[in-house]
């Protein structure tokens, strides 16, 4: 309205001024009649004429606008329609292509995965089966649809199914069982089902099934050869136990008696020598059984290994001293040095010696001329000492091409090595198995004709005061006398044996020749010590260990029983002191270990009781 009477009144004073103007003009200018002049009344009549009609058209004017507008509006937003219902309708296009690619990829998963896909609702009727079922168990979809949940399910394993599905929480966590299927031919089929319940609400149950017959098929070739390896391990341990055994019980005899020949001063110089060589194959023969049984012992990790304060300098010289003989028959120099900082070690020291002696005597054999030397290196490594011992001979050598294969078990550096120089090729391996359980680095250097140098390492902690002060025991008093012993062998040639290492003793010595005789004997007497065999007919040493153990009267106290057995693996010498028996003894008897457990075992406390050692093992 406002812009109405605006526009209006400009155009009046432009109409009113337009009338003056020409009222002037034509009667002050043209007509020269300046009394005809009338500006004020024209401008009255312009205005009261000009106003309402300039109101009408502008008013007309201003509606045609408004007209025009909304008309450019409509169409503006029929233009906008149109074209967001082609957008819309291209992405609707797009959508439905989308969807079909969908579809298609859908139908192409389906048809050809060949896990099986289902969905059950919560009454337990199937509402989807994915069209790789008929491929899995045979039935097409139309078919598998009709079935019931657990129609084709194996009637053992309907409890594994039934635990899978109870008590699934909506939009929960999936379980995952194995169970068997009957294909519709009736074979069965293994299957890793999962199972999850819908969270929409619908109480829905959606399974995954994976066919793994085939993996059930190699799971079951795994059991059965695990069980045949258990089986032949089993078989082998056997053999073991009684190779050893047959093995050391003869030795036990021929070991003993040489021995004892061989320190008798009435031989003459031919039978001394040969009985010198008897002794010396019967040593030989058991250095082989025994790298056998420590092999096996490594193998199994049945190998316990102990920590006690040693010297390095003086294993390495008394292990040299100890092969020194050896060497001097071949015409060797076998020499033994240190240097860097001495002390004691804490670590096993018996281990090491034994693989020092692995090294030397192979040096020793495979060196014809010139000279072994043992070097000993300690290396400060904060509070524990890097310890590396190396053996270096002027011998045959070892080609590089067999360095690597050098420490494998049954090996050695050629083929005709085992026939010129003898050995089992065990040596090495028992030493590298010994090193690799201590932590340690075991290797070799050599050169063919210029030598070899074998060589380990390990680091071990200084032994402190207190580890050096536990690990110097007391010297083993000497036998007590008077004693009285019992021992108990069915083998005639041990029992004679024993009596006869023992008879520079003052002992009383009776003797059983298996366990019924054994327990008779225990329940007439009071022994102060029982030296019991295991492997005896009637009776064996276990049982009579346990019936003594059980008797009444003399026998109730505790009278050590030591196992004096050529049963020497781990599991035996455990099952001898689960039954009862204090100490073991293994066979070989060593006359200095027989001495020395009697010693241990015979030695009265301060109420003049026998003392009672904690339980041992001597192999």
């Amino acid at each position: 309205m406002k812009q109405k009477l605006l526009t209006t009144l400009v155009v009046v004073l432009t109409i009113v001024a337009a009338a003056v103007l020409s009222d002037f003009l034509i009667n002050g200018v043209l007509l020269a009649t300046p009394g005809a002049f009338t500006p004020i009344s024209t401008a009255i009549i312009a205005a009261l004429v000009g106003a309402p009609v300039t109101y009408f058209l502008i008013s007309q004017r201003l509606d045609l606008l408004r007209v025009k507008e909304a008309l450019a509006a409509t169409v503006a937003d029929r233009e906008r329609a149109v074209d967001e219902g082609l957008q819309r309708r291209g992405e609707a296009e797009a959508a439905l292509e989308r969807s079909r690619e969908s579809e298609a990829l859908y139908r192409l998963l389906a048809d050809n995965q060949s896990d099986v896909i289902s969905l059950w609702d919560a009454d337990g009727r199937r509402l989807y089966a994915s069209p790789s079922v008929e491929r899995a168990f045979g039935y097409t979809v139309g078919e598998i649809l009709t079935l019931a949940r657990t129609a084709n399910a194996h009637p053992d394993d309907l409890r594994i199914i039934r635990q899978a599905t109870e008590g699934l929480v909506p939009g929960g966590d999936a379980r995952t069982a194995e169970y068997r299927l009957i294909h519709k031919d009736g074979s069965e089929v293994w299957v890793e089902a999962s199972f999850r319940r819908l969270g929409d609400g619908s109480g829905g149950l959606l399974t995954t099934a994976r066919i793994i017959s085939e993996r059930k098929r190699l799971e079951g070739e795994l059991i059965r050869a695990l069980d045949d390896a258990k089986a032949a391990l089993a078989v082998k341990s056997d053999f073991l136990a009684n190779m050893t055994h047959e093995l050391r019980t003869p030795l036990n005899a021929i070991i003993g008696f040489s021995g004892l020949l061989k320190q008798s001063p009435n031989l003459d110089a031919a039978d001394a020598r040969q009985v010198r060589l008897v002794w010396d194959a019967s040593q030989t023969l058991l250095s082989v059984v025994n790298d056998v049984l420590d092999f096996s012992k490594l193998e199994a990790s049945a190998v316990e290994f102990e920590a006690h304060p040693f010297d390095p300098a003086e294993l390495a010289e008394t292990t040299v001293s100890l092969l020194s003989g050896q060497a001097a028959q071949k015409g060797l120099t076998l020499s033994a040095s240190a240097d860097g900082p001495g002390g004691l070690l804490l670590g096993d020291g018996p281990r090491l010696r034994q693989v020092l002696i692995n090294f030397i005597s192979n040096a020793v054999k495979f060196t014809p001329r010139g000279d072994v030397r043992v070097l000993v290196h300690q290396t400060p490594e904060g509070d524990a000492r890097r310890l590396r011992v190396a053996v270096q001979d002027s011998g045959i050598g070892v080609p590089p091409e067999q360095i690597d294969s050098i420490f494998a078990r049954f090996t050695q550096g050629d083929a005709s090595i085992s026939r010129r120089y003898g050995g089992t090729g065990l040596g090495l391996a028992i030493s590298k198995r010994i090193i690799d359980a201590l932590g340690g680095q075991i290797g070799v250097t050599s050169e063919p004709g210029a030598g070899s140098t074998f060589w380990f390492e390990v680091v071990m902690p200084l032994a402190g005061r207190a580890d050096a002060g536990a690990g110097v025991g007391a010297t083993p008093a000497d036998v007590a006398s008077s004693l009285r012993l019992l021992v108990v062998d069915d083998n005639a040639i041990n029992r004679e044996l024993i009596c006869t290492l023992l008879q520079p003793f003052d002992l009383r010595i009776d003797t059983a020749a298996d366990g019924v005789e054994a327990v008779e004997a225990a329940s007439r007497a009071d022994y102060d010590l029982i030296l019991m065999d295991v492997q005896m007919p009637n009776m064996d040493g276990l049982t009579a260990t346990a019936r003594i153990r059980g008797g009444k009267g003399s026998t109730a106290r505790r009278v050590p029983i030591i196992a004096m057995t050529a049963n020497v693996l781990p599991e035996q010498i455990e099952r001898c002191l689960a039954a009862g028996m204090d100490d073991h003894l293994g066979k070989p008897i060593s006359p200095a270990k027989l001495l020395e457990a009697l010693a241990r075992w015979s030695q009265p406390d301060e109420d003049g009781a026998a003392e009672r050692p904690a339980k041992t093992s001597v192999a």
